[in-house]
């Protein structure tokens, strides 16, 4: 049984910055990819970072040149730093990560006040 447990996320005022994190547990030896979406009221989920297996990342537009996806060590663990929040960054965060399955994590609020 795999499992994301996420840890992180809370309220901050605009232009501030918050850490998301995302640590797996089970069976498994390695992920392919891993990310993290978010789902606003009202909104569809979307991809806002991913990163491979051998470092290769991708950023929604939306987010470039503030958040940053990292992943830990050991490597089943993953991390978003988000600086220069905005209202609009408003949403539930979700981890992901994808081998043979996809999994997600519980997924964790993240508030930025104007």
């Amino acid at each position: 049984q795999v499992q994301l447990v996420q840890s992180g996320g809370g309220l901050v005022q605009a232009g501030g910055s918050l850490r998301l994190s995302c640590a797996a547990s089970g069976n498994i030896l390695s992920f392919n990819v891993m990310g993290w979406y978010r789902q606003a009221p009202g909104k569809q989920r979307e991809l806002v970072a991913q990163i491979t297996k051998i470092g290769s990342t991708y950023y929604a537009d939306s987010v470039k040149g503030r958040f940053t996806i990292s992943r830990g060590n050991p490597k089943n663990t993953v991390y978003l730093q988000m600086n220069s929040l905005k209202p609009e960054d408003t949403a539930v965060y979700y981890c992901n990560a994808v081998s043979i399955a996809t999994y997600w994590g519980q997924g964790t609020q993240v508030t930025v006040s104007s």
